[in-house]
């Protein structure tokens, strides 16, 4: 079993920045892929950014250019820098991971953190 630890979020004005990090307890040898998800008010749940333990990373075309995933592998944590925020990055984001790195690249791994609230209004 793998428990996700999430810090970071709040309330940020547009433009500003915000960091997210998550670290994975447990079970966390079988980590191979970890990422970020937002879900907004009224929509899907929706992939923000993704990296493999080998470094390779995956971004939604909205974020590209303004957020950037990083990774521990020693540590098994993520951090998402988020840069230019935009009112319609407001959603709660979830730490996401897995043993599987396509899955965890593109719609989700076995492993969800509860959420952290990120607010961009002025």
């Amino acid at each position: 079993q793998v428990q996700l630890v999430e810090s970071g979020g709040g309330l940020v004005q547009p433009g500003g920045s915000l960091r997210l990090s998550c670290a994975a307890l447990g079970s966390i040898f079988s980590i191979n892929a970890m990422g970020w998800y937002r879900q907004a008010p009224g929509k899907q749940r929706e992939l923000v950014a993704a990296i493999s333990m080998g470094g390779t990373t995956n971004y939604a075309d909205s974020v590209k250019g303004r957020f950037t995933i990083s990774r521990d592998n020693a540590k098994k944590t993520v951090t998402l820098q988020m840069n230019s925020l935009k009112p319609e990055d407001t959603a709660v984001y979830y730490c996401n991971t897995g043993t599987q790195v396509w899955s965890v690249m593109t719609r989700g791994g076995d492993y969800w953190g509860q959420g952290t609230q990120v607010t961009v209004s002025a």
